[in-house]
């Protein structure tokens, strides 16, 4: 399966819990950060959630 990189690159200072938790979630939780995880739809509804948040490297 393939897999995806993520990097964290904004704060969850002043965001709601459900965002803290889906970082978190991703492997998340400082910035530069990066989680390299499987591409699943899961997986991508997290990421579409915090994409503010978030970039997606190749």
């Amino acid at each position: 399966m393939a897999t995806i990189k993520i990097k964290q690159t904004g704060s969850p200072i002043r965001r709601t819990s459900d965002q803290r938790a889906t970082l978190i979630g991703l492997g998340l939780n400082k910035l530069h950060r990066v989680s390299e995880l499987q591409d699943s739809p899961e997986v991508r509804g997290m990421i579409r959630k915090v994409r503010h948040m978030v970039e997606v490297q190749s």
